[in-house]
């Protein structure tokens, strides 16, 4: 189960940090934004904006749209504020599945943040009326094989009732189900990007830095020197190197 408080607290606690870190989350913003055409985007709804970097490429992008930016966490909203003071941004503090928005938007959009849903069908269906006739929506989000070298590590050390918080990540074929009942028009792409570290406490501190964390690993001592060299060597010893892969699939829909 995803839970949003430990999820909030996590990144308030490092949103001073995320930005040095956000080296995946940033490739899939520029991507997703390169994926987005339209020239009515005058609305413009911003899920999870986080630091607002997202926010910043939607800004440049559309120019004349005024945008509404939410997020969980109020720290990451202030590094948002003081990166971006512009008149056509409001953000706002706030659990984008629960929120009540007045309005409509011609453009729904997210990067990285719908795999801590609780349910992502009830969100997409309030999405869907929020939009005008023939909005979008346009989003990316982690898939359930996000870090599978950690995973695996980690069931061997600790066994196999212990697992990471994209084990509950929600499957292609059902976020592709999902949207196909809501939108007239549905896509989903499915993109894997690797990153190489340099040791398992680099790949984890950065885990914990952008939030990728979720719920946390609820183990004992965890963070201890000889835990993490422990789980450092069967790491390598399974895959070579400190290498970590990430599922991101790319999705849209249109009213």
């Amino acid at each position: 189960m995803i839970n949003k408080e430990l999820i909030r607290r996590n990144f308030s606690k490092h949103a001073k940090y995320y930005d040095r870190y956000s080296y995946i989350q940033n490739i899939c913003a520029s991507e997703l934004i390169d994926k987005i055409n339209g020239p009515n985007f005058n609305r413009i709804l911003d899920i999870g904006c986080g630091t607002g970097n997202y926010t910043e490429l939607l800004q440049k992008k559309f120019p004349g749209a005024y945008i509404k930016a939410l997020d969980l966490s109020s720290d990451m909203i202030k590094v948002a504020e003081e990166k971006l003071q512009k008149e056509n941004i409001d953000f706002m503090i706030a659990d984008a599945e629960t929120v009540d928005l007045e309005g409509q938007f011609d453009l729904i959009s997210s990067n990285a943040t719908f795999q801590w849903f609780e349910n992502l069908d009830f969100a997409l269906s309030r999405y869907k009326e929020l939009l005008n006739k023939k909005g979008v929506i346009s989003f990316t989000i982690f898939g359930p094989s996000t870090l599978p070298e950690l995973d695996e590590s980690l069931k061997e050390l600790y066994g196999e009732d212990n697992f990471i918080s994209a084990f509950n990540f929600v499957k292609k074929e059902i976020i592709q189900k999902i949207l196909q009942n809501l939108f007239k028009e549905a896509s989903i792409q499915e993109n894997i990007y690797k990153q190489t570290h340099n040791s398992l406490l680099e790949l984890l501190r950065k885990i914990k830095y952008t939030g990728t964390r979720g719920n946390g690993i609820n183990k004992k001592n965890f963070w201890s020197s000889q835990a993490i060299y422990n789980l450092e060597r069967i790491y390598k010893r399974k895959f070579g190197d400190i290498t970590a892969t990430y599922q991101v699939f790319f999705c849209r829909g249109v009213k």
